[in-house]
């Protein structure tokens, strides 16, 4: 009996390459999940005001803001910022990677949008330095991030956290920002269904209808250089000001 050494040695490649790629998965379906302890949950980012005036009223209003939103803020800034910050991480470079953070911090002056991200990103960099982005234990650079932002060093925003985290784990840069503005959409969708007469079938026609926004823009992202990102969102900057004046308010912004 004659055994094909030559076959199982592929299949065996095959079989390492297909678990490390359901293991990159798994570390951003975990980092990107709604019930990842980041506190998404408390925020709307200026959607609570929109829906109070009026401004979002049905299923289209809410695909429209979510749209803006990644379009005019959270693609040509926060998921850059993600792409880059992977790379960072991966290469071990922390000066770099604060540096981006301040990037950032500098084009989020809406107080209630800046501190949202901050908070979310050093709870996402406290987790990941605890877990490690493969998720085998500390990661030491995960760490020192963690206690540059503990310390007031670094800004530790949530993009650059969400970047560090994954890309350590070894997701790229593309994939990476895509996961990040899969989970924007879906925590801005969620706000919806709880600040509108909405029903879960609409709030997933809404998160489908920005599949092909969210490829374009994570492409985008990866292809980017830090000096590429900006931010222009007036209406919604605006209507996250007016948030902290509401009489009664459901989300933190």
């Amino acid at each position: 009996m004659t055994i094909d050494r030559s076959r199982d040695a592929g299949s065996d490649r095959g079989w390492t390459e297909r678990v490390a790629g359901d293991s990159t998965l798994l570390l951003l379906l975990q980092f990107a999940d709604g019930l990842f302890p980041a506190g998404s949950f408390a925020h709307s980012f200026g959607l609570e005001t929109c829906a109070r005036e009026g401004l979002v009223r049905d299923r289209a209003g809410l695909e429209a803001f979510v749209a803006t939103h990644l379009e005019g803020a959270a693609g040509p800034a926060d998921a850059v910022a993600v792409a880059v910050g992977s790379r960072l991480a991966r290469s071990g470079d922390l000066g770099g990677s604060i540096e981006l953070d301040e990037r950032l911090d500098a084009m989020k002056w809406v107080p209630e949008f800046r501190a949202a991200s901050r908070q979310m990103g050093r709870q996402t960099l406290r987790v990941a330095a605890a877990i490690g982005g493969a998720g085998d234990g500390a990661d030491p650079f995960l760490a020192e991030l963690a206690r540059a932002a503990d310390e007031g060093l670094a800004p530790g925003h949530h993009a650059v956290a969400f970047g560090a985290a994954v890309g350590r784990g070894g997701a790229d840069p593309e994939r990476a920002a895509l996961a990040f503005l899969y989970s924007t959409s879906a925590l801005l969708v969620g706000a919806g269904l709880r600040l509108l007469p909405l029903g879960q079938l609409d709030g997933q026609r809404a998160l489908a209808a920005m599949r092909s926004r969210i490829e374009r823009l994570a492409a985008r992202a990866a292809a980017a250089r830090v000096e590429d990102m900006w931010s222009f969102n007036p209406d919604h900057e605006i209507a996250g000001v007016r948030h902290a004046t509401l009489e009664v308010r459901l989300f933190r912004s």
